[in-house]
């Protein structure tokens, strides 16, 4: 598979809309990305050109998405870029696109909450496995050897 992967840093620019379809549920939002660079001769940061992209985002990403995200809020977003042109009015418009394959808060610029979903339907879900606790002592039928 030749796709391209990217993952941007930026921040929630508009609201999440999110929408069910025959294929699942898709959210989408735009996201902003702006460069910072040091100014040496000003000694200051300073915000270089912002690039918009449309995410979009499938399924149960799209869903804690929506749920958990507002607009300004700093992401990170991991996805594949897809760059397409439009021709309308005789003008070529360039749009530059990510499916988002993983997202969540920028905890470099804040903190959060996570909250565990609840799976919607219950015959896929996964049996929890059970885990001995190893500060127990197991039970005497576990210790127990066989003479030979």
């Amino acid at each position: 598979m030749n796709e391209t992967t990217v993952t941007l840093v930026g921040n929630v620019a508009t609201n999440v809309e999110y929408r069910e379809t025959v294929s699942g549920g898709v959210a989408r939002f735009r996201f902003a990305v702006t460069a910072r660079r040091w100014d040496r001769e000003r000694a200051v940061w300073t915000d270089g050109p912002t690039s918009f992209y449309t995410v979009s985002a499938w399924r149960s990403l799209g869903a804690n998405l929506a749920a958990s995200v507002s607009v300004g809020e700093p992401l990170v977003v991991h996805g594949r870029l897809k760059v397409r042109e439009e021709e309308s009015d005789g003008r070529r418009k360039t749009f530059v696109d990510v499916d988002a394959l993983a997202a969540g808060h920028d905890l470099t610029r804040g903190t959060a909450a996570f909250r565990r979903s609840v799976r919607q339907n219950p015959e896929q879900s996964i049996p929890e496995a059970r885990v001995p606790d190893p500060w127990q002592t197991p039970p005497a039928s576990d210790l127990a050897v066989t003479a030979s």
